[in-house]
């Protein structure tokens, strides 16, 4: 009677310890899920846009079709995609946790003076899941599974964006590339004047070589961006998961791209897949929290048996079986602070999961207000460099003019030149930067690519 009282006593001991740990858990799901509603506004700038996902940007069928080759080959979307399938995988055999484990034996034993005997088993085996650990255990599989699944998501709105990019990078490069061949041509026209002028002692070696000095410094720009176009259409290889050294014709102009749908922080940050994967973690570390919790508390398990012991094997196939049944309760009374190490390494890792929500939380609205803040101030510098190059177009006429007359120097005149091409090669830098900006700024919006 004693030894019942003292079992008794320390079974109570491990259901009060085990709920009240349950009872130190917080509750970082739910913090997680209010910190997104106490961002009101987009303070840096407001773009008001009408292009609901990444594909819808750009209308071009090339780059549409360069889309969907990187979704379908790019290695390093296919290994996010088979993770993924783990995690349904894992899924899957955690929730068979949930039923019984039935098994079947058969065995033979002989020896010395006696005759062969065999036996035929069949055993089930059952946790009875009084305090829903095993649902715990299937819900932290199931937000796995949610957090894979956005994870993969980020990862196709991710190769997608960087896919338009290179291509419209491609676009901007062969630009530049026109640009600097102009001015290469101008260049040396002004080096072929001046020599006949030279020759026939109108200038002096002087201009000649500052001439030539321009002249070769364009041709090395010229091949640099003849190096950077094939190092483009390389990377844009890789992402498409071609092994080829493929070759790309991009239109010669931009293309129009589309401003983003922004919409309140709240919607915005509820879009972004990296943030669900974020939370989804944070969700998937407490059902392990409670998991481990409930190993402090006593357990149920039930086993019934058939049995059947023969002289032949056909008779030891259960033809006249004896059956059991066994109802075994366990407490777990001392372990060596195992197991409530475990349940403070849970809480721990739900609380880093909880600041890494934070930390990406942070990171998403940072990347918002610095694109829509570029959107704005990439417009205003596009502008003031359009009016400026206008001015330096009136300017160059007037400098051709008087170089004519021989009212100015061809020195003056290549500098002139120089500062034309300098800003037209700065407009289009700017153009490119504020169109890439767009792709960025959508990406950070959580504006994904459609099925």
């Amino acid at each position: 009677m004693h030894s019942y009282f003292l079992i008794a006593v320390s079974i109570g001991l491990g259901l009060l310890s085990g709920c009240a740990s349950m009872g130190d858990q917080k509750d970082y799901s739910s913090q997680a899920s209010k910190i997104p509603m106490t961002i009101t506004t987009w303070s840096s700038g407001e773009l008001t846009g009408s292009a609901t996902h990444l594909n819808e940007l750009i209308t071009s069928d090339e780059l549409d079709s360069l889309v969907s080759e990187a979704l379908d080959n790019n290695p390093g979307l296919q290994q996010t995609l088979l993770a993924l399938e783990q995690s349904q995988a894992r899924l899957r055999q955690t929730r068979g946790d949930r039923y019984p484990d039935l098994e079947a034996g058969f065995g033979a034993s002989n020896s010395e003076d006696s005759e062969s005997q065999y036996s035929g088993s069949l055993t089930l085996n059952w946790q009875l899941d009084l305090w829903q650990q095993i649902e715990d255990g299937i819900d932290a599989a199931e937000q796995s599974l949610f957090q894979q699944q956005a994870t993969y998501q980020a990862a196709r709105d991710t190769l997608a964006s960087e896919t338009m990019s290179r291509w419209l990078t491609l676009v901007s490069q062969k630009r530049a590339l026109a640009i600097e061949q102009r001015r290469l041509a101008t260049l040396e026209k002004n080096e072929e004047v001046i020599l006949q002028r030279y020759r026939r002692g109108l200038g002096s070696l002087d201009d000649l070589d500052s001439a030539r000095s321009s002249t070769l410094g364009t041709r090395a720009s010229v091949r640099e961006l003849k190096q950077s176009i094939q190092e483009g259409e390389r990377g844009l290889n890789s992402l498409l998961g071609r092994v080829t050294d493929n070759r790309y014709e991009v239109p010669d102009e931009y293309p129009s791209v589309e401003k983003p749908l922004t919409e309140l922080p709240e919607q915005t940050l509820a879009r972004r897949p990296d943030l669900q994967a974020a939370w989804h973690a944070v969700a998937s570390a407490e059902s392990d929290a409670r998991v481990a919790y409930k190993d402090l508390l006593p357990r149920i398990d039930i086993q019934a048996a058939l049995e059947d012991i023969s002289n032949s094997p056909s008779e030891a196939l259960l033809t006249d079986p004896v059956w059991s049944l066994l109802g075994q309760l366990t407490a777990p009374l001392f372990k060596g602070g195992k197991l409530t190490a475990a349940v403070e390494i849970a809480n721990l890792e739900s609380a880093i999961q909880f600041q890494k929500y934070r930390e990406t939380l942070l990171t998403a609205v940072e990347e918002v207000r610095n694109t829509l803040a570029a959107e704005q101030a990439l417009a205003e510098r596009q502008s003031y460099i359009q009016q400026a190059l206008e001015k330096q177009h009136l300017t160059l006429t007037r400098y051709q003019e008087k170089y004519r007359a021989g009212n100015a120097t061809i020195l003056e005149l290549l500098d002139v030149q120089k500062q034309t091409y300098d800003l037209e090669a700065q407009l289009d830098t700017l153009t490119f930067n504020r169109l890439d900006n767009r792709i960025t700024l959508s990406l950070a919006l959580g504006l994904g690519v459609t099925e």
